[in-house]
């Protein structure tokens, strides 16, 4: 009895979308790294522990000294109206073929993949994967997005591996406020 347990237990495990290997995940050809930097809005995401409560989630990219990327994480803890938070940390391009493959660190030496998997030719909107699948963010230069552009960039996830009912869409102001 014990051991039909075990196994049965085993082959859930391994029938489990997670044990399952994943395609490689793709990444866009090129990204213009000028083009990529300064603000960008989260229009969804995958839940995120790290991002729980937050709203009017931003992302502000700018180049360093030291040739790396400043990243500065924003958000509203609670609603529109909550508190400021904010994290500060680095990237780095890892794949300089094409820009496209960066890891992100805000702890010391801990990094973190940051893949560009879609990306607007006017760099209007961006969307950002890892390849776990784990993390997944849409992000816009506007606070909002057309629906019908939501939409139809939801409409590729399944071709890269994501699954687009886990996506949460994030809370943002009608305006950008002054940061």
């Amino acid at each position: 009895m014990r051991l039909s347990i075990v196994i049965g237990a085993l082959v859930a495990l391994v029938a489990s979308p997670g044990w399952a290997k994943q395609p490689a995940l793709e990444v866009v050809e090129h990204v213009d790294l000028e083009r990529y930097l300064g603000t960008w809005y989260e229009i969804a995401s995958y839940p995120a522990w790290f991002q729980r409560n937050c709203t009017a989630v931003t992302a502000d990219y700018s180049l360093r000294d030291d040739g790396l990327i400043r990243v500065v994480n924003s958000c509203r803890k609670g609603g529109l109206d909550g508190p400021l938070k904010q994290s500060s940390g680095r990237a780095r391009v890892v794949d300089p073929t094409t820009n496209a493959k960066l890891q992100v660190s805000f702890f010391g030496p801990f990094w973190g993949d940051y893949w560009i998997i879609d990306l607007d030719p006017s760099y209007r909107w961006a969307v950002v994967g890892v390849p776990s699948r784990k993390y997944l963010w849409i992000l816009s230069r506007t606070p909002t997005m057309d629906d019908a552009l939501y939409r139809e960039i939801v409409g590729r996830l399944p071709a890269r591996g994501y699954t687009p009912n886990t996506l949460n869409r994030t809370l943002q102001p009608e305006q950008p406020e002054d940061r």
